[in-house]
C-alpha cells in the first residue's frame, strides 16, 4: 500500500498539472472490465501514485461512469445484505421491501450519481480555490478526485465496520488527491477537505440542538 505524506508531486509533475495538462491514466471506457479493475485497485492502495498519474485530457465521461459503478456495485451489495438479513429475520423490514429496496438501488444509484459528483465537486473545488493558491488544476482535477474516491463504495457495504472504514478511508483518499491533482502541500489539502467536513457536522449538531430543544419546550 503506498502512503506517501510528502508535500506533493514532483516539479515535472507540478509543472505538467497546472493549466489542465497531465500525463497519465484512469478509468478507460475502452477496456471497461479490466480498467476498472486496476483503477479500484490503484484508487484504494496505491492512491499516491495513481492521482499523479491521472490525465486530465480524457473525457470526464470516465470518471463519471467509474463512479457509478462503484456506488451501484456498493448500494447492490449492500441491499443484498438487506434481504438476506429479511430473510433470516434479522432486519427491521420485511423481504418485500428490502427486494423493492435492492431494485430501487441498481436503478436510482448511477441516476443520482453524476449528480452527486457536481454537487460535490463543486463544493470541494470552492475551497480549493480558497486554499491552494496560487494556482490550481481547475474544476476538472477536483472532479476527478471526487469520482475515483467513489471506490470506497466497494467496501462500505461491508456490514458493521465497511461504512466506517470507507468513511475514514475515503478522507484520507481525498486528502491525497486534492494534493496530487493540484500540487500543493498535504495541509492545504486537509483543510480542503476537513473544512466543509467540519462545517456540516457543525450544522447537524445546530440542526439537531434545535430538535431537542423544541422537544423539550414542548413537553412543559
Amino acid at each position: 500500500m503506498e502512503f506517501n505524506t510528502g508535500s506533493g508531486g514532483s516539479e515535472e509533475s507540478s509543472r505538467s498539472r497546472v493549466g489542465g495538462e497531465s500525463s497519465g491514466g484512469g478509468f478507460d471506457l475502452s477496456d471497461p472490465l479490466q480498467s476498472f479493475l486496476a483503477t479500484a485497485r490503484a484508487v484504494l492502495l496505491q492512491p499516491v501514485g495513481f492521482f499523479r498519474g491521472v490525465t486530465l485530457r480524457d473525457s470526464p465521461i470516465n470518471p463519471i461512469v467509474f463512479a457509478a459503478i462503484c456506488t451501484t456495485v456498493g448500494a447492490f451489495l449492500a441491499a443484498i445484505i438487506s434481504v438476506l438479513a429479511a430473510i433470516f429475520g434479522l432486519g427491521q423490514q420485511g423481504v418485500g421491501w428490502a427486494i423493492g429496496g435492492l431494485i430501487g438501488a441498481v436503478i436510482i444509484t448511477p441516476i443520482l450519481t453524476p449528480i452527486g459528483l457536481f454537487i460535490g465537486a463543486g463544493i470541494s473545488h470552492l475551497f480549493v480555490m480558497l486554499f491552494v493558491r496560487p494556482a490550481n488544476s481547475g474544476f476538472w482535477a477536483t472532479f476527478r478526485v471526487v469520482s475515483y474516491v467513489s471506490a470506497t463504495s466497494l467496501i462500505s457495504w461491508i456490514p458493521i465496520v465497511g461504512g466506517l472504514v470507507a468513511a475514514v478511508w475515503g478522507i484520507v483518499l481525498s486528502i491525497l488527491g486534492i494534493r496530487e491533482m493540484h500540487s500543493t502541500t498535504t495541509g492545504r489539502a486537509a483543510l480542503v477537505v476537513l473544512v466543509p467536513a467540519a462545517i456540516v457536522i457543525l450544522l447537524l449538531a445546530l440542526v439537531a440542538a434545535s430538535v431537542l430543544v423544541a422537544i423539550f419546550a414542548g413537553g412543559r
